[in-house]
């Protein structure tokens, strides 16, 4: 997996920067982004340039590679994954919450309109 998914001497450092603290970034990134209302693709948008913040934080702690769209890909699709789970959990706790009297919780990320009584 080393030169795959990660460049550093150990998975333990990929898993601590992107992972948790780039994963922790990207979930109040996708829930901040819900919690205002807009639109999906500013979360995107949003996680890219978080995925660039990323590469900068194995570029300057672990002398990691910074201009890189091999792992910078790599990376932002780790953090795009995590930030849209937390743009969809929080939207859809919304749209149960808000709109209680037409929407229901169908999982974690997702809702439906509820049945006709």
């Amino acid at each position: 997996m080393q030169g795959i998914l990660y460049e550093e001497s150990t998975i333990w450092l990929f898993l601590l920067v992107t992972v948790v603290m780039g994963g922790w970034m990207a979930w109040m990134i996708g829930r901040g982004i819900a919690l205002g209302w807009k639109p999906y693709w500013q979360a995107v948008l949003s996680l890219l340039l978080l995925g660039v913040a990323v590469r900068f934080i194995h570029h300057a702690l672990f002398e990691g590679t910074f201009l890189s769209p091999h792992y910078y890909v790599v990376d932002t699709i780790v953090l795009l994954v995590i930030g849209s789970a937390g743009y969809r959990a929080t939207r859809a706790r919304q749209m149960t919450t808000q709109y209680r009297w037409l929407y229901e919780r169908s999982g974690p990320l997702s809702w439906r309109p509820k049945a006709e009584a």
